[in-house]
């Protein structure tokens, strides 16, 4: 009796380690069966959207000096000067396709994908405001896009068409920046909104490390699918633009185009200003709804700051150039692109006229 009882007990740890193999091993299945399905998942998501989707423009190659990137140019309309559109931090180019319809009616117009947006390639080199700028007139010069230019900035594209300016002052004739970011914003920012944006950073260097995995295992396309539209932005344009988005090179190039926003800040206040060329700058008159806002900041406070906003940083913005001018937008928030399309159309109207009005007087001051 007691040889059958050591043999019942010396038999548990053995029926117990066969129970823990068989579970851990349904367990590795079931976690290998959840992970195929979520590639798959992504991988039909993303092959159904490419064919929905088609790429608009084309791809450009640049050449070894810039590790051999390839950007995605579109170019529409004749005439002169040429408008060259630069989108703000995280939206493809194609955001811009509702102002570039309208442009064309009168003139060139170009919207390009920057590195990792869109349809263009990713690259290993800093997204700073510089590198931008140069990769930009690369790409002009290798699609023979001759100029002269006039840029329009949105938000953080702002920064790089002016970059552009500082470093190919010949090539631009004339400038539009929409609610452009400033240079001096981040030290003009309530405390709340500094600590928010120092705490959306470090989220960012985060998901650009797990970002790339989430997509690829379809986690992040799961996520985004009943994502609300906001304003001016249709259900399918909405989902054209997540397809843009939920790809590793866009999350990587966006994360570093953020986290190296104070050096292109710095790189905007060598650029120096405009002189004489026509600007306009268009500022969103509509603050962010108190819905909208994150906890952890008070409403006064982002009061305060979108005063400082229309009324100090934008108008500093309007003053780079002799000729320059500031339009407030009262019925749009930041997201002009998308709200008022028909005030960035009036407002390059306004410049081209003003460039293609000064060029008889030039001709004539030079036959003297």
């Amino acid at each position: 009796m007691a040889d059958e009882n050591a043999t019942n007990v010396s038999r548990r740890p053995g029926r117990l380690k066969r129970f823990l193999r068989r579970t851990i091993l349904v367990l590795f299945l079931v976690v290998i069966v959840a992970l195929l399905v979520g590639a798959s998942y992504q991988w039909m998501g993303n092959s159904a959207d490419a064919k929905r989707f088609p790429q608009q423009g084309k791809l450009i190659p640049l050449g070894a000096e810039f590790g051999n990137v390839a950007l995605n140019l579109d170019c529409q309309g004749q005439g002169s000067p040429t408008v060259v559109l630069d989108s703000g931090l995280g939206v493809p180019g194609i955001g811009w396709e509702r102002v570039q319809a309208e442009v064309a009616k009168f003139t060139r117009v170009c919207w390009y994908d920057r590195a990792g947006y869109g349809w263009s390639d990713g690259s290993k080199a800093p997204r700073t405001s510089l590198e931008i700028a140069k990769e930009l007139h690369a790409l002009l010069a290798a699609a023979h896009e001759s100029g002269p230019f006039v840029l329009a900035g949105h938000s953080f594209g702002g920064y790089n068409v002016r970059v552009y300016n500082g470093q190919y002052p010949t090539e631009v004739v004339g400038m539009v920046l929409v609610d452009a970011s400033h240079e001096d914003q981040e030290s003009r920012e309530p405390p709340a909104m500094q600590a928010m944006m120092k705490k959306y950073q470090e989220g960012l260097k985060k998901q650009e490390m797990l970002a790339p995995l989430l997509i690829r295992l379809g986690v992040a396309r799961f996520q985004q699918r009943n994502q609300p539209q906001g304003e001016g932005i249709s259900k399918e344009f909405g989902q054209e633009l997540a397809y843009l988005q939920l790809q590793p090179k866009f999350v990587e190039a966006a994360a570093s185009e953020m986290g190296l926003f104070s050096e292109s800040a710095n790189q905007v206040r060598a650029a120096g200003n405009l002189g004489d060329k026509p600007l306009v700058v268009l500022t969103a008159g509509k603050n962010v709804d108190a819905s909208q806002l994150p906890a952890e900041i008070p409403k006064k406070e982002m009061d305060d700051f979108h005063a400082v906003w229309m009324n100090e940083l934008q108008v500093k913005e309007a003053h780079l150039s002799t000729r320059g001018k500031q339009i407030i937008v009262p019925d749009s928030d930041h997201m002009i692109p998308f709200e008022r399309p028909d005030a960035i159309v009036d407002a390059l109207r306004e410049v081209c006229a003003a460039v293609n009005a000064s060029k008889p007087s030039e001709a004539a001051a030079g036959s003297h």
